[in-house]
């Protein structure tokens, strides 16, 4: 008897069906590291916001599918050493989040579009650097091969999406940024550590979709 994975609740097409259940309208949704912080500012209203996108890259293994993360390389000056999702600023000439965020894909580690099934797209995140960032949801089919970009990444690789959608891994964490004690999520994993708005994207897809 073959099992029909579509029932698994970590398989990538379960994360599709949730993903795209209707929530309603954008608006009403308020994420972003002000929300793990109660009684904090929401994001200063004064900071100019810059437009982000990233790609969560959900691999189709079967039953048990794993997200793609990288390492940001350590010689970057913004953020370096952070586990991140592929991305990046929205340019210009960006048509739409979404291309953004398969653009930085393909520039930092060579995903291919051909791989990637554009699913969705989340509410944006607001980040306490001041970035508002666009998630993309999406669905890696096997077979694809990447390519890390050295001046970038330093590398590439998979958390089992089971793992990232468990609340007993999301353990919480504080340290002080621009003078306020900010709390965040912490997700150590293999012996990467997965924190910051990085770790809070995820909570907030575990709360949107799992929870």
């Amino acid at each position: 008897m073959i099992a029909d994975i579509s029932a698994a609740p970590f398989s990538a097409d379960e994360f599709r069906r949730r993903a795209l259940i209707d929530r309603g309208p954008h608006d009403d949704y308020d994420y972003g590291d002000h929300s793990f912080n109660p009684g904090h500012p929401r994001i200063l209203g004064t900071r100019h916001l810059v437009d982000a996108a990233v790609l969560i890259p959900v691999v189709d293994h079967g039953p048990e599918a794993s997200v793609i993360l990288t390492k940001r390389a350590e010689k970057l000056t913004s953020h370096s050493g952070q586990v991140a999702f592929p991305g990046g600023r929205i340019d210009p000439t960006d048509a739409s989040a979404e291309d953004a965020a398969l653009r930085e894909a393909r520039e930092e580690i060579g995903l291919g579009e051909r791989h990637v099934e554009i699913v969705t797209r989340m509410p944006d995140y607001l980040s306490a650097s001041g970035y508002r960032i666009a998630p993309v949801l999406s669905i890696v089919r096997p077979g694809f091969a990447l390519s890390i970009n050295e001046h970038e990444v330093d590398t590439a690789f998979e958390v089992p999406l089971r793992f990232l959608m468990d609340p007993a891994n999301h353990a919480r964490n504080s340290r002080e940024f621009d003078r306020i004690l900010w709390n965040f999520y912490d997700m150590p994993y293999g012996g990467q550590r997965i924190w910051g708005v990085t770790a809070g994207i995820i909570r907030t897809v575990y709360e949107r979709l799992y929870l």
